[in-house]
């Protein structure tokens, strides 16, 4: 007998929706399997707004993809209706020497993207809300900005459904195996069977991908808003930037404009500042000790920002030793696994781009997409 399902997709978060939206639109039968109800806030795929950009400091290999994520931004926006990018601009701040400059000025230039780089006075004068020190410069790109993940998620289980899958919410896989003709997957309540089997499992990776040697970190991180000094008009995005700010230690952080209304304020966080957790040990309190050092530092960066905290929430990071992705077959399970995770805290602008890549390796094999900086068999390690 075969089959029943052609796919079956383990996460429907960010890159599990959107790999079910291209598996269904290209006629594949899929199941989707999600541990909890749909665009939850229990991993890393909520917050409201996730900041998307091309002058990419992490490495120019990631720029073809950014391109073909923006192309994508549009058409689910085309076909759901839902608020996907807003490009209101962005800049990266920093030393001249500092990776967020020298690594966007590396990709814009390798690629021939659109930018003007700015010093810290003109960064004052474009921008009024930030301030630079004075050895401080800023690539700005027009083309950055911000992208809602819980409208893009629920626009990818929106396309997915009417495309024909089949998605089930608070069903979290308990193991799978592989049989004669694919794989069968097993809940608390039914057993499936698949020709091909998708695991996007988020901060769960350390838990459901044991056999694939990656030494994965998940981290606690945290998002603060703020009601900015003066009110938020300031703030708005045509007067106000998303950013990614490195200081001479290193530390970077990173904010977007007022989005959400008055009430909210403008959201900022850390950029890799977080402390090691599992998805069940995570603590979801944000202390006072937390908000402080978040409010002393912006205090620095932009003076009005810190006025009074409004709140916080927390996510996670899965995270690689290189900070790099992992889209590939399973090396272990080559004929019938695809596996997506480690995004290390820089992946969500990536989404529908990577459903695309994971649809094209579940289903041929094989991606025209240039992805070998992912494949795990760079970090694996031997079995202790």
């Amino acid at each position: 007998m075969s089959p029943t399902y052609d796919v079956i997709v383990i996460g429907l978060g960010g890159m599990g929706s959107a790999t079910a939206h291209h598996l269904s639109a290209r006629g594949a039968r899929v199941l989707g399997l999600e541990k909890f109800g749909p665009v939850h806030n229990r991993g890393s795929s909520h917050g409201g707004s996730r900041i998307t950009r091309q002058s990419y400091f992490e490495d120019p290999a990631y720029v073809p993809l950014l391109l073909r994520a923006y192309e994508l931004y549009d058409e689910v926006e085309r076909a759901t209706g839902r608020d996907i990018a807003t490009l209101c601009g962005g800049v990266m701040i920093g030393p001249p020497d500092s990776l967020t400059i020298s690594g966007s000025l590396r990709s814009a230039r390798q690629w021939d993207l659109p930018h003007e780089m700015l010093d810290a006075r003109e960064i004052r004068r474009r921008f009024p809300t930030l301030n630079p020190h004075d050895d401080e410069v800023a690539l700005y790109e027009r083309k950055a900005g911000l992208i809602r993940p819980e409208n893009m998620i629920a626009a990818h289980l929106q396309l997915a459904t009417r495309q024909g899958a089949e998605l089930h919410f608070d069903e979290p896989m308990t193991r799978w195996e592989p049989c004669k003709d694919g794989v069968r997957v097993h809940t608390a309540d039914n057993t499936y069977t698949a020709g091909q089997l998708v695991i996007c499992p988020g901060a769960w990776a350390p838990q459901l991908l044991t056999d694939l040697g990656v030494p994965f970190t998940i981290e606690r991180q945290i998002m603060y808003w703020f009601q900015p000094t003066g009110g938020v008009q300031p703030f708005a995005p045509e007067n106000h930037p998303i950013y990614v700010w490195e200081d001479a230690d290193d530390v970077q952080i990173y904010g977007f404009p007022a989005i959400d209304g008055p009430e909210l304020g403008a959201k900022v966080a850390f950029f890799r500042n977080g402390t090691e957790c599992t998805p069940e040990t995570i603590d979801r309190t944000v202390h006072e000790h937390e908000i402080q050092a978040m409010a002393d530092h912006m205090s620095r960066c932009i003076p009005a920002l810190p006025g009074s905290f409004v709140k916080a929430a927390t996510c996670m990071y899965s995270s690689t030793p290189d900070e790099h992705f992992v889209i590939a077959r399973h090396p272990a399970h080559p004929d019938s696994v695809t596996v997506a995770c480690g995004f290390s805290g820089h992946g969500f602008k990536f989404v529908p781009v990577v459903g695309e890549i994971v649809a094209d390796l579940a289903l041929t094999g094989t991606t025209d997409h240039p992805i070998d900086l992912f494949d795990p068999r760079r970090l694996a390690t031997a079995p202790a």
